[in-house]
């Protein structure tokens, strides 16, 4: 009988285990898990949010697009698979379509799914194609906001987007389309807006010849940022009837944003006050030494 008991004792915790074990499994396939669409921010890591971070290192699998930085992609777990999704101009590894369906299923299998996008998933993102994909299949999704390309990048530039005195709003465009940009552009030139072009490299002579038909001045400053937010950002200022050459010359790659209106000399002034108080500084301490 002690024998009989020791055995029993001994396969026990074994046999316990097995049964959690399949339990788990039944539950894991019998419950629909979760979708985090997560923005991500320009490109700087240390711009993501807390929750953003929090959804990343708890996803079961990860789907990541092409403006998901390096840095970023660092910080993803290591026992995690985590796929690349993106979209290049001209280069889609899958059709959004595909893609929709492809989060819906994985949460069908009880996963906690996280996808992260660049910058915000509402501006420009697509977020609220997916969001309704999912929620329609019966999928819990939420959204994360993220740093929105426009504010950060700029920001990053010293280039505030509103200013007083210089522009009382700021409007967002998206230069990316089949055809033509559906834009009215005479209204857009008239606002008095600061004006921020995403994804506007191909169609700079467009928006540059659309905005001086439409009344803006021909020497109205322009800022392209490239790899806004990143380590190897470049900042070339320009105005409204040169960018387009300006694009060319520097030969601006992807990803860059376009600004266009007054706050953009705001940068020249923030960087002369830096330069005035280095040389005030300068000059104090030379004095003090020669005291």
């Amino acid at each position: 009988m002690t024998q009989f008991f020791k055995a029993s004792i001994e396969t026990l915790p074994s046999a316990m285990l097995k049964q959690r074990s399949d339990a788990n499994d039944r539950a894991k396939k019998s419950r629909v898990g979760k979708v985090w669409l997560v923005g991500a921010g320009p490109g700087d890591a240390e711009l993501l949010t807390v929750k953003a971070l929090r959804a990343i290192s708890t996803a079961d699998i990860i789907f990541y697009d092409y403006l998901v930085s390096a840095d970023i992609r660092a910080l993803f777990p290591k026992n995690i698979p985590a796929h690349y999704v993106g979209k290049a101009k001209n280069q889609h590894s899958i059709a959004q379509e595909d893609l929709n369906q492809l989060l819906v299923k994985q949460a069908q299998l009880g996963l906690t799914v996280c996808r992260i996008k660049g910058g915000d998933p509402f501006v420009f993102g697509r977020g609220g194609e997916e969001l309704l994909e999912l929620r329609s299949a019966g999928i819990e999704a939420e959204v994360i906001p993220g740093i929105t390309s426009a504010s950060g990048c700029s920001t990053y530039a010293d280039i505030p987007l509103t200013h007083r005195g210089l522009s009382q709003g700021c409007t967002f465009v998206t230069g990316h389309a089949e055809k033509s940009l559906d834009v009215n552009w005479n209204a857009l030139a008239q606002l008095n807006h600061t004006l921020v072009f995403y994804m506007g490299l191909t169609r700079a002579d467009e928006i540059a010849s659309k905005l001086l038909a439409g009344g803006l001045a021909a020497d109205t400053p322009v800022a392209i940022i490239e790899n806004g937010c990143r380590k190897d950002q470049r900042n070339i200022i320009s105005s409204l009837n040169e960018f387009p050459a300006a694009v060319l010359r520097e030969q601006v790659q992807s990803p860059a944003l376009i600004i266009v209106g007054e706050v953009v000399r705001m940068k020249e002034k923030l960087q002369l006050a830096i330069q005035e108080h280095a040389a005030q500084a300068h000059v104090a301490e030379t004095q003090y030494l020669l005291a």
